[in-house]
């Protein structure tokens, strides 16, 4: 049985290169949607302050070599970007960097 497309195993320097440069612009480019006196406020600024503290540790793990890791933390960075765009707390109209846009 052959398969029609080669499954990656690993993780490349090319391909986390990739995902930290959609992650920075995605953090450069987001904009908190809700007032500042909104319950969600609060939402907004936590889910923001996740995401940049698992690409400040993506950064760290893959200065170390840790490309797994490095790509795991950069996953979790995302994630918090998508589901605040999702919930609606976060502006993100651009869809190629944000899931929901």
């Amino acid at each position: 049985m052959t398969e029609a497309r080669l499954v990656e195993r690993e993780i490349s320097e090319e391909k986390l290169k990739k995902y930290f440069e959609i992650t920075e612009q995605a953090l450069k480019k987001l904009e908190v949607a809700v007032h500042e006196k909104s319950l969600l406020y609060s939402v907004a600024k936590d889910f923001l302050t996740m995401a940049k503290s698992y690409y400040t540790d993506a950064k760290y793990h893959y200065e170390k070599g840790d490309y797994v890791t490095a790509f795991a933390a950069l996953n979790y960075a995302h994630g918090f970007i998508d589901a605040g765009v999702r919930l609606g707390v976060f502006k993100g109209e651009d869809n190629r960097l944000f899931a929901f846009g």
